[in-house]
């Protein structure tokens, strides 16, 4: 239905800021929703963020205050711009787009927080 592309992860210290981009193609009217969710080891997958069509916006509260979700329809891109990323942030994300009776989700990008 809808395919996904992430990008922009890697390795910051302690403090720092990284930006994640997510490419959307296909059914791109059917999409309700988009968010950003992560996994680290031994631990299931969560919700971080996510934004609707009206561009309201949900975090999650460990991130809330220093991440950004954001989306140029333009472009059919999201965006997560994360600031004072802290160890525990560590995690393979993932970005998913949300229709009304399916979920697509893109490969995952490792984000790597160092102390």
């Amino acid at each position: 239905q809808v395919q996904l592309v992430e990008s922009g992860g890697g390795l910051v210290q302690a403090g720092g800021s990284l930006r994640l981009s997510c490419a959307a193609s296909g059914s791109i009217f059917s999409i309700n929703a988009m968010g950003w969710y992560r996994q680290a080891p031994g631990k299931q997958r969560e919700l971080v963020a996510d934004t609707s069509r009206g561009d309201s916006k949900n975090y999650a509260d460990s991130v809330n205050g220093r991440f950004t979700i954001s989306r140029v329809h333009a472009k059919n891109t999201v965006y997560l711009q994360m600031n004072s990323l802290k160890p525990e942030d560590t995690a393979v994300y993932y970005c998913a787009a949300h229709g009304y009776n399916f979920d697509d989700w893109g490969q995952g990008t490792q984000v790597t927080v160092s102390s």
